[in-house]
């Protein structure tokens, strides 16, 4: 079988790279010989499966700049991204039929320049949504990368989306993409790697004797909406009486980069907000947890509370179904199509009292609870898991290689 390349821009530990490492370990596991290139990869930083030799990791372009005086970070990450894929083409001496990339769509043309592979690009959503255009500068700055985005993205010979939701707006946001048809491929989830620790003990910041643990795993980011979690625990403090509130906890876990500034910005900003609404005690804060870690924090969760809005698929209420937690999320997005509201979590509007009542409801309801927790992990079983999704993207992918 032929030789397959991933191409990705930093391997740490968001759920792009989880989509890109399972992928990478299906492909291999079909049979495919797999190299996973990326700019940066930080062991202390990263998923266990790319520094334990389960796969092949390299790294190329890391002395390169993030930014220059902060600023520019669109644009060096496009040259990041051109710089890789043009050394994995050129410089590398690997060959390959396919190549995987995901992210940056600016590298695709140039992944073909010394053979006739074929790419594969994993739209997670587009970025020009992602950017600021709120000044005439950062429009003009943004003209060239948002123009390259669309005409690289197009140029794909496969162009994959998370989700139906990200399916819509890419057609929305890139009339030279509305005529193609993007392939949903759902990332998975492993769910038998994920309940591996589910019994170990919860991190020592976690204060004995909560019977109630509510947890939120998402990277310090503003678009994560992480206060929306801490409004609605301070709305259900007002629902119980102080011992029942007594027995309540709120953990919020995420990837925090200390080379992002905007990781220490809400970092602090929440830690301010735990204060402000008296919620310092009844809430933890645990910046880039262990896989183990988050496995026993999982196992000891009630619930798992999801706050993004328009989120373009979510990984996060996937392994909480599969690991049979009940869900509370945002009736936007990818969530409207993984979780299945009243059988697997709820869906709720983006306000706090909405979050809170249907914390409240599980906790009075723990029949509900369970019965959620059973269709979870069946729901995840049947639509999200690692064979599902392995089968999709190997038949992808000899269908590109044998067209290579």
């Amino acid at each position: 079988m032929g030789p397959v390349v991933f191409v990705h821009p930093d391997l740490g530990i968001g759920g792009a790279e989880r989509l890109v490492v399972d992928a990478a370990l299906a492909v291999q596991a079909a049979g495919h010989h797999v190299t996973v290139w990326t700019s940066h990869h930080d062991p202390r930083h990263a998923f266990p499966e790319t520094t334990d030799g389960s796969l092949r990791v390299v790294t190329a372009g890391d002395w390169l700049p993030r930014s220059v005086l902060r600023r520019g970070v669109a644009l060096c990450a496009y040259l990041r991204m051109a710089y890789l894929a043009l050394y994995v083409s050129l410089l590398s001496g690997d060959t390959y039929d396919v190549a995987f990339c995901d992210q940056i769509s600016a590298c695709v043309p140039l992944l073909r320049l010394r053979n006739s592979a074929r790419v594969i690009f994993y739209c997670h959503f587009p970025d020009l949504l992602l950017s600021s255009h709120d000044s005439p500068w950062r429009r003009l700055y943004r003209a060239p990368i948002d123009w390259l985005e669309e005409r690289t993205t197009a140029a794909a010979d496969r162009l994959l989306v998370n989700s139906k939701f990200t399916a819509d707006v890419l057609r929305e946001t890139f009339p030279s993409v509305a005529r193609r048809s993007p392939e949903v491929l759902y990332p998975c989830v492993d769910a038998s790697l994920l309940r591996q620790g589910l019994a170990s003990d919860v991190p020592s910041q976690v204060p004995r004797g909560k019977t109630a643990l509510f947890l939120s795993v998402n990277r310090y980011e503003r678009k994560k909406a992480l206060p929306l979690a801490l409004e609605a625990m301070a709305e259900l403090r007002d629902m119980l009486s102080p011992d029942e509130w007594a027995k309540v906890h709120l953990v919020q876990a995420g990837g925090f980069d200390p080379r992002l500034p905007e990781n220490a910005q809400v970092f602090a900003e929440l830690s301010d907000l735990a204060s402000s609404l008296h919620l310092s005690d009844s809430v933890t804060l645990l910046r880039s947890p262990s896989e183990r870690v988050k496995r026993a924090l999982l196992g000891a969760a009630t619930a798992v509370v999801y706050t993004p809005s328009r989120e373009h698929l979510g990984i996060v209420p996937l392994e909480a179904m599969a690991t049979g937690k009940p869900v509370v999320a945002v009736c936007s997005g990818g969530p409207c199509e993984t979780v299945a509201h009243g059988v697997t979590g709820v869906l709720c509007p983006p306000e706090p009292k909405a979050f809170a009542d249907a914390l409240l409801r599980l906790l009075q309801d723990p029949g509900l609870a369970h019965k959620m927790s059973l269709a979870g992990q069946e729901r995840v079983a049947a639509r999200f898991s690692p064979a599902a999704f392995g089968r999709k993207l190997d038949a992808l992918v000899r269908s590109c290689s044998a067209r290579a």
